[in-house]
């Protein structure tokens, strides 16, 4: 087995990424399927979505490859102020996502931290992510490369109860 590589997505990855994007989209949509979107063959759209931000000189797509295979994913952009998140400038990672079988093997790590340097060679010193709740893992994963809680996303549906 030869050693994973961190490397820029590509147009040919296309399929690969729509398969982990739509993974990580039903993983969500599981968790809450009143928060969280899911389409019809969301393996289309998520892939072409990702390989377009490819060509943005503001994002990242990477892609963590072992023998020819495609193993997970990092999708990021740097962004200015935002008067509405209340934030400097930043990097932003949107999505990480690690197929199953390898996960605890360092390559979500390794693409976290290809990501945190871009964004850093950017000019940003700040890296801000989002979590799902309840994503206990994964939150291990970024408390150990530095990132801290910040904010709690609050979801309310329709019309709720009075108190």
């Amino acid at each position: 087995m030869r050693e994973m590589m961190i490397r820029p997505a590509s147009k040919s990855d296309e399929v690969a990424l729509g398969r982990l994007g739509a993974a990580l989209m039903r993983q969500h949509h599981a968790a809450d399927p009143r928060r969280f979107v899911q389409v019809d063959r969301p393996e289309e759209g998520y892939g072409r979505f990702l390989v377009s931000q490819i060509a943005n000189p503001d994002s990242l797509v990477l892609v963590a490859e072992r023998d020819n295979e495609i193993l997970g994913y990092v999708f990021a952009d740097v962004e200015g102020t935002s008067w509405r998140d209340l934030r400097g400038p930043c990097g932003f990672i949107h999505d990480v996502y690690v197929l199953e079988s390898a996960r605890r093997q360092g390559t979500g790590q390794a693409l976290l931290r290809a990501a945190i340097e871009w964004a850093h060679s950017r000019g940003r010193s700040q890296v801000v992510l989002w979590t799902k709740s309840g994503n206990e893992a994964a939150q291990r994963l970024f408390a150990t490369l530095g990132f801290r809680d910040t904010m709690i996303e609050m979801t309310r549906d329709g019309e709720a109860s009075q108190p």
